[in-house]
C-alpha cells in the first residue's frame, strides 16, 4: 500500500516525465523549506569558512547565481535524452537539487583552499568563476547537441529574455515609483523579479506561441489556471499576485531576521523562478 503510494506520487512522475501532482508539489516545497533552514544552521555554526571571511550576504548570493543557471541547463541535458539509463534521473527534481548542492559546496571548499594558498585574495573570485565556467560548458554541450539535431532557435533565445526584461522593468517601476518601495533597488529583489517573470515568459511563449512543439505547464496551480483561462499568459498575473506581497513581507522580515537566513530564503525564492525559467527557455530553443 505504501509502496503503491510512493510509486504513484513520487517515482512514476519522475521516471515517466509526468506533470507534478499536489502530493509531490507539497513534499518538495517542504523539503525546500527544511533544506534552507538546515543549510542556515550548518553554515552559521560551522567554522570551516570563517578563516577566509565567508558570510552569507548579497555578494555571496550574486556569486551563487551561475550555479542556479547551471541547474536549469543541466535539467535540459536530461530533457534532450543524451543521457540514458538511471543516471539521467539525477538531473530530475528533486534529485538535481542534491546534485547541485554538493557540487556548489565542493566549489566552496575548493575556493577556500585556493584562497588559503594565496592564489586569490577573495574566495568569491574562484567560486564565481567556477560557476560561470560550468554553466558555459554545459551550454556549449547543449548547443552542440542542438546543431547536430538541426534545432537551435536563436529567435526564441532572444524573444523570451526580452519579454522577461520588459515585464521586469514595468513591475520594478511600479514598485519603485508608484508604491514608492525604495528597497526594490536592492539587486537581489531585481533578480528575484526577473527570475519569476522569465519563468512566466517561457511558459507563456512555449504553450501559446511556440511554432512547432506543444508544451504543457507541469505545476499544479499554473496548469489549473491555464486550463481555466485558456491562455498561458495568465502566468504573468499569477506571478505578480505572489511577487508583490512576497517582496513586501520579505522586507518587513528583513528588519528582524538574521541577515544570513534572510539571504538564504531569498536565494531559494530566486531558484524556484530562475532555474525553471532557464530550463523552459532552453527546451524551446532546442525544440525538446
Amino acid at each position: 500500500m505504501i509502496s503503491d503510494f510512493i510509486y504513484k506520487y513520487y517515482i512514476d512522475p519522475i521516471r515517466m516525465g509526468q506533470p507534478y501532482n499536489i502530493v509531490d508539489t507539497l513534499t518538495y516545497a517542504l523539503i525546500l523549506v527544511l533544506g534552507v533552514y538546515l543549510l542556515y544552521r550548518w553554515m552559521s555554526q560551522s567554522t570551516w569558512l570563517s578563516d577566509i571571511g565567508f558570510k552569507i550576504d548579497t555578494s555571496f548570493i550574486l556569486a551563487t547565481l551561475p550555479y542556479v543557471v547551471l541547474g536549469g541547463l543541466l535539467r535540459v541535458v536530461q530533457d534532450t535524452g543524451m543521457i540514458t539509463g538511471n543516471f539521467q534521473f539525477l538531473l530530475v527534481t528533486p534529485l538535481i537539487y542534491f546534485v547541485l548542492f554538493f557540487f556548489t559546496i565542493s566549489m566552496l571548499f575548493l575556493s577556500r583552499y585556493i584562497t588559503l594558498q594565496g592564489f586569490t585574495q577573495n574566495f568569491l573570485t574562484f567560486y564565481t568563476f567556477a560557476g560561470i565556467l560550468s554553466a558555459f560548458v554545459v551550454l556549449l554541450v547543449l548547443f552542440a547537441w542542438g546543431i547536430n539535431h538541426a534545432h537551435v532557435d536563436l529567435f526564441i533565445l532572444a524573444i523570451i529574455p526580452l519579454m522577461a526584461v520588459t515585464a521586469t522593468l514595468l513591475v520594478w517601476a511600479c514598485m519603485r515609483y508608484f508604491l514608492r518601495w525604495k528597497y526594490v533597488t536592492d539587486p537581489l529583489y531585481l533578480v528575484l523579479i526577473f527570475g519569476q517573470l522569465l519563468d512566466a515568459s517561457a511558459t507563456s511563449y512555449g504553450i501559446d506561441l511556440h511554432p512547432s512543439v506543444r508544451y504543457i505547464e507541469q505545476h499544479v496551480v499554473g496548469s489549473g489556471l491555464i486550463e481555466l483561462t485558456h491562455t498561458a499568459f495568465v502566468m504573468f498575473p499569477l506571478k505578480l499576485v505572489v511577487l508583490f506581497p512576497a517582496i513586501y513581507i520579505m522586507e518587513l522580515y528583513r528588519k528582524e531576521a538574521n541577515p544570513a537566513f534572510w539571504h538564504l530564503v531569498l536565494l531559494a525564492m530566486i531558484v524556484v523562478g530562475l532555474a525553471p525559467g532557464i530550463r523552459d527557455m532552453m527546451r524551446m530553443v532546442l525544440y525538446v
